[in-house]
């Protein structure tokens, strides 16, 4: 299983919102090089970067902290938020992105999302299905959409997705478990999918547990800051 530590973005500097409420941020760092250049030397290899301020803006924001990262560590590193546009994606790729992260866009403009898949190809696009009382939530979750989760997956399944980050937002930076008879559910209905958990996630029991069940990868944030799993802990998983 795939370690994903995260890195949320509002006005450059590391933060952490509490069931995606930007009145609940609570700012770690503000040198989120400084944070992946901790994650790098703690035996990290991938990182979720997301771009906070674009996501609720709709158009990329923190481009220059993904550059730094990407030019100054070794990480391989996913990016979201924002990206709704090919100029966007271009500057995305362009800063050093190996990965991004759609989910907006796949709910709003499906044609351009299909095409950015058939472009770049599944393994570099992934897909966003950030998830609120089963309906797909958008535009950095401020908005809730008509989609349930099992329609956004069956709607691209034909077009070759093969990466799915699912975020229960109820969950995300509760400190109460992630959502496992969710994955489990989606897991059963789409054995095909490579399914990141993201939300939630707060002791090593629950990293474990996630394993267990076959998840491809899971996205820690806030438990890391408030020290609840510590990084060796996490790169004795790490096949090196």
């Amino acid at each position: 299983m795939e370690i994903i530590p995260a890195i949320d973005l509002i006005d450059g500097k590391c933060v952490r919102l509490t069931c995606g409420a930007f009145d609940q941020k609570k700012v770690y760092n503000e040198n989120p090089l400084e944070v992946a250049k901790q994650f790098e030397d703690g035996g990290i290899r991938r990182l979720h970067l997301v771009d906070l301020d674009g996501a609720k803006t709709g158009h990329i924001i923190n481009n220059k902290v993904l550059a730094a990262i990407c030019t100054k560590t070794k990480l391989i590193v996913d990016f979201g938020g924002g990206l709704n546009t090919n100029n966007d994606l271009s500057i995305a790729f362009d800063s050093g992105a190996q990965m991004i992260t759609g989910g907006s866009i796949a709910v709003k403009n499906r044609e351009l999302f299909i095409q950015w898949l058939s472009e770049y190809g599944v393994q570099r696009i992934i897909l966003g299905a950030d998830v609120r009382n089963n309906k797909i939530a958008v535009k950095g979750w401020q908005e809730e959409s008509e989609l349930t989760i099992n329609q956004l997956l069956e709607s691209y399944v034909p077009f070759g997705i093969k990466k799915v980050i699912c975020t229960d937002i109820s969950k995300d930076g509760a400190m109460q478990g992630p959502s496992f008879d969710l994955y489990q559910q989606l897991q059963t209905d789409f054995p095909g999918l490579d399914f990141i958990a993201s939300g939630g996630v707060t002791t090593m029991d629950d990293v474990l547990k996630l394993k267990e069940m076959g998840m491809h990868g899971a996205i820690i944030g806030k438990a890391i800051y408030e020290g609840t799993i510590l990084l060796d802990e996490l790169s004795k998983m790490i096949i090196h």
